[in-house]
C-alpha cells in the first residue's frame, strides 16, 4: 500500500454525504421554484451541531491500487477535521486539518506532510481551502451560492444550479435533492488540465435532527487515470467533547509536492 498517504487524504475530502428516507421524487412532483429559493432552502439545512465523532469504512480504487480501511473521523466545526486509519487494528495513518493548515503522516512508508492546502488541492485538481473542505464533509455546496449567479433547471428529478458566467478553465454543477435540498452531487471540472472531480450523495438520512451520511461516492478522473472511493458509516455521534491527537513521529521523511 505504497499510496497510503494519498489514499487517506482522498477519502478525507469524500467523506460525507447526507442520507434520508425518501427516494428521490418523481419529476412530476419536482415542484419548478426560483434559483434564489433553491439556494435559500439549500442553506436552511446547514448542519448546525458543533462536533462529529464518526467511524468509517471506506475502500478506495485506482489502476494501480486497491485498498480498504476503517476511519476513524472527528470535526470540531469551522476549526478541526482529524482522521485515523487502520487496517486489521493497525494503525496507518493521522490527518489533522485547520483553517491554516494541513498536517498528515503515514506509517508504512514513514513520510508525512506538514504545510499548506497545496498538497490536496494538487492530488484532486482544484484549488481547495478549510471551508470547501468542511462544505465536502458536510454535504454542503462548495462554493458559496449566495455570493454567485447562477441558473437552475429540474434535470434526472434533480434541482441543477450552474453559474450563469462560464468560465474556460473551470466549471461546476449542483444537483439539489427536492425532498431536503442537501447535496445529491457535485461537479468539479478543470478543462485546462482534463480533471473532473464527482463527489456524490446518494443516500440521507436522519440523525437528532440532522441529515447525515451512510454512504457516498467519489470518482476522480484525468485523461489518465479513474480513482473511486466509497464510503459506508458505521456510527455517528455529535456533539461530545472531542480531543485530536497528532504528533509527527521522529524520522520521518517529509513528502515533496514534485
Amino acid at each position: 500500500m505504497k499510496n497510503i498517504s494519498k489514499i487517506v487524504v482522498l477519502i478525507l475530502l469524500i467523506i460525507t454525504s447526507c442520507k434520508t428516507n425518501k427516494n428521490i421524487a418523481d419529476k412530476s412532483t419536482v415542484r419548478d421554484i426560483s434559483t434564489k429559493k433553491i439556494i435559500n432552502n439549500h442553506y436552511h439545512q446547514n448542519f448546525n451541531k458543533k462536533t462529529v465523532n464518526a467511524k468509517i469504512s471506506a475502500r478506495y480504487k485506482d489502476r494501480k491500487t486497491s485498498a480498504s480501511v476503517t476511519i476513524k473521523l472527528r470535526i470540531e466545526k469551522d476549526k478541526t477535521i482529524w482522521m485515523s486509519a487502520t487496517k486489521l487494528g493497525i494503525p496507518l495513518a493521522k490527518v489533522k486539518i485547520t483553517p491554516t493548515r494541513v498536517s498528515y503522516y503515514e506509517k508504512l512508508q514513514r513520510t508525512y506532510f506538514d504545510g499548506d492546502f497545496s498538497l490536496l488541492s494538487k492530488w484532486l485538481g482544484t484549488e481547495l481551502d478549510y471551508e470547501k473542505v468542511q462544505n465536502i464533509l458536510l454535504g454542503q455546496a462548495v462554493l458559496d451560492l449566495k455570493k454567485g449567479k447562477y441558473n437552475s433547471k429540474i434535470a434526472n428529478n434533480l434541482y441543477q444550479l450552474s453559474p450563469k458566467k462560464d468560465n474556460d478553465l473551470f466549471g461546476i454543477l449542483f444537483f439539489m435533492n427536492p425532498d431536503n435540498f442537501k447535496l445529491n452531487k457535485q461537479e468539479i471540472r478543470n478543462t485546462e488540465k482534463q480533471q473532473l472531480l464527482i463527489v456524490s450523495y446518494p443516500h440521507y438520512k436522519e440523525i437528532k435532527g440532522e441529515q447525515f451520511p451512510e454512504n457516498i461516492r467519489i470518482r476522480a478522473t484525468d485523461n489518465k487515470s479513474i480513482t473511486t472511493i466509497n464510503i459506508e458509516y458505521r456510527s455517528v455521534e455529535f456533539n461530545q467533547k472531542l480531543t485530536f491527537p497528532f504528533s509527527i513521529p521522529n524520522g520521518y521523511k517529509e513528502i515533496s509536492l514534485e
